[in-house]
């Protein structure tokens, strides 16, 4: 039986998890339709899901349709947990884009989209609510043409649209789908009944009601008949897509088989697996294997971490590669060493989190997507460590990137570096998204674990900068390299003092990096988000001043509202003083769209740890705690 691993996607309230619902009760997995408002539905099962009506947590569950085992993984929608959807993007063979028809084309929708192009997800687009009212149709098909791809292939009309009342009759627009695709155009040419096959830039749409079930039948046609079945890699591979742990505390691993299989006694890295189960029928069960196509989880694997592969890397995986967060807060506890054990356990779920702690100032930070997300957390530390926390005002989180290229080295056994190791590193603009870490020495001019040490060292310095703010796009190239080999007096005793270890390439490779850094300069950024206004059209000249002050940019004004760029700093107070001037009728929507270099005088943020700015006050701290790690 063919497999699908498949991803519902949407902005927040579009109806995902109702669709998910309707599905899981047409494949015979529910009896009964769970509701979001009565926090009844099956995917959604934390409480704090269930209390907020919103899904936080991505979730699996497998059935069959048609014929064809279907593993669906509900995504959240709320734009505060975006991390959450790009880790299991990577292991989807194909998606549903759910947009409401009374809503329409959101900011959220827009992101989503634009990565399922990128990532190449052969994609369906479900209109749902058209029992709704203010439910359209052409004009959803406009804004979708207009905002997602012109490609689309509406593959049903709707009667009665706006009421409870509402149905969809099948109708392909082959015509349509002919403008963008040559090969249909030749089979119509030919008179031969085209075949549809999904492909990254064309996207069947199919219109409905998760709620009453008009238009599922389609959609679910949709899913069996035109969307790929996974393929099987060549290797035993796969990929962890999310870490969870269990009611003991056990880490538990989610897994996505690519090629090959894993069994129980397997061993991956140090480690030896010691349980299985694999998603079926709209449950877990345990299993001695998990095979390629599938989706289970894994016990036994201590330290895997989010993103690390099975085997060998997986080419079908696919990167993301969503904007970083754009907000950092302090978290306050008056259990600190609770609170950085219980934070560093989130962490490990949500890698971008981005734990970040000041030793000097006794506070940890941590990276948000938004303001949902921090009431999130301080709802989790509460329920599941019995921790009470307070936060900081939130902060814009700005990043920088080289505006040059910049060299600089130390030798070994040169003054003024203490350490047994020579590290040269050249700092450019990167090439892509990512620091970029790359060899311009031979491979076996020192030990791999020095190597090791010093990308480690280079990762772990860029997060913070010239300014105190992250690195997180750069190529950094290592130019020279050498160290003292293994030294032992007469006795066999092995001497610290006159060879390398991994410490001399961690303690050195921060002074290399700003210093080369330094010579580059870098320019500080912050976040930009595309916004779009819904306001009355006579409540229009009172806002264009407001995005004036705001630093907002308004690219179009329109019937529908204004669309335009707002720096993120600026969103909540634009959310905040829009009713105002819009009689209580204003609806804003945004998401992340990209960075912009900050005009005026480059803000800084305060710097944590070992300054290696300070030559003097890093070598001092550094010794020191080195010296006081031999000692213990």
């Amino acid at each position: 039986m063919q497999t699908l691993n498949l991803g519902i996607l949407a902005h927040v309230d579009a109806g995902k998890t109702s669709l998910t619902e309707r599905l899981l009760f047409a494949a015979g997995v529910i009896d009964e339709l769970g509701s979001v408002d009565d926090g009844s539905t099956r995917t959604d099962t934390l409480d704090l899901e269930r209390r907020r009506g919103i899904t936080i947590k991505s979730a699996v569950v497998s059935f069959t349709l048609r014929g064809r085992t279907v593993n669906l993984i509900d995504t959240p929608g709320h734009p505060d947990f975006i991390a959450e959807v790009e880790r299991v993007l990577g292991v989807l063979d194909g998606a549903v884009l759910v947009i409401s028809a009374v809503e329409g084309v959101q900011a959220q929708t827009v992101v989503l989209a634009r990565t399922l192009h990128r990532l190449r997800i052969p994609t369906l687009i479900f209109v749902n609510k058209i029992d709704r009212g203010g439910a359209r149709e052409d004009g959803v098909l406009a804004e979708i043409a207009a905002r997602i791809s012109p490609a689309i292939v509406p593959m049903s009309r709707v009667t009665a649209i706006g009421t409870k009342t509402a149905a969809t009759e099948e109708q392909v627009d082959w015509l349509r789908l002919a403008d963008h695709d040559d090969e249909v155009l030749t089979a119509l040419v030919d008179d031969v009944s085209p075949a549809l096959r999904v492909r990254e830039k064309v996207h069947p749409v199919y219109f409905g009601s998760a709620i009453t079930g008009a238009g599922i039948d389609q959609l679910i046609g949709g899913i069996t008949t035109l969307l790929p079945a996974a393929r099987r890699a060549k290797h035993p591979s796969g990929t962890v897509f999310k870490v969870d742990r269990g009611p003991a505390g056990e880490k538990i691993a989610y897994l996505r088989m690519f090629g090959g299989s894993l069994r129980v006694r397997d061993t991956v890295g140090a480690d030896r697996v010691t349980g299985l189960e694999v998603f079926a029928d709209g449950t877990t069960r345990p299993a001695g294997e998990i095979r390629a196509g599938q989706i289970g989880t894994v016990r036994g694997l201590t330290k895997i971490k989010i993103g690390d592969p099975i085997g060998v890397r997986p080419e079908a995986a696919r990167q993301a590669q969503f904007a970083p967060p754009s907000l950092e807060t302090a978290v306050l506890a008056s259990r600190r060493g609770d609170l950085h054990a219980a934070l560093a356990d989130l962490a490990e779920q949500d890698p971008l989190i981005n734990l970040r702690q000041d030793d000097e100032r006794h506070e940890v930070y941590v990276s948000l997507y938004g303001e949902v997300q921090k009431e999130v957390i301080q709802a989790t530390l509460a329920e599941r460590y019995g921790l009470q926390v307070t936060f900081r005002e939130t902060t814009t989180l700005h990043i920088e990137r080289p505006a040059g290229v910049g060299e600089a080295v130390e030798f070994n056994k040169v003054d003024p570096n203490p350490f047994l190791a020579t590290v040269g590193l050249r700092i450019s603009p990167a090439p892509k998204p990512g620091v970029e870490f790359g060899l311009g020495v031979e491979l076996g001019s020192m030990p791999l674990a020095f190597f090791t040490a010093v990308e480690q060292s280079v990762r772990e310095t860029l997060r913070q900068g010239l300014h105190g703010w992250p690195v997180p796009d750069c190529r950094v190239v290592m130019t020279h390299s050498g160290y003292s080999a293994r030294q032992s007096h007469a006795h066999g005793v092995f001497d610290k003092s006159m060879s390398s270890t991994g410490a001399d390439f961690r303690n050195v490779t921060p002074l290399v990096v700003m210093a080369a850094l330094h010579r580059a300069g870098t320019v500080v950024l912050e976040p930009v988000h595309a916004f779009r206004a819904e306001v009355p059209a006579d409540c229009v000249p009172a806002v264009l001043p407001l995005l004036a002050r705001l630093r907002a940019i308004p690219l179009s004004t329109g019937p529908a509202g204004i669309d335009g760029e707002i720096p993120a700093a600026m969103v909540h107070q634009l959310q905040r003083r829009l009713p105002a001037l819009t009689r209580g009728e204003g609806v804003l929507d945004s998401a992340f769209d990209h960075y912009a270099p900050v005009r005026g005088p480059a803000p800084s943020r305060d710097r944590t740890g070992p300054d290696p700015l300070d030559r003097k006050e890093y070598l001092l701290r550094v010794v020191r705690r080195a010296g006081a790690r031999e000692a213990s």
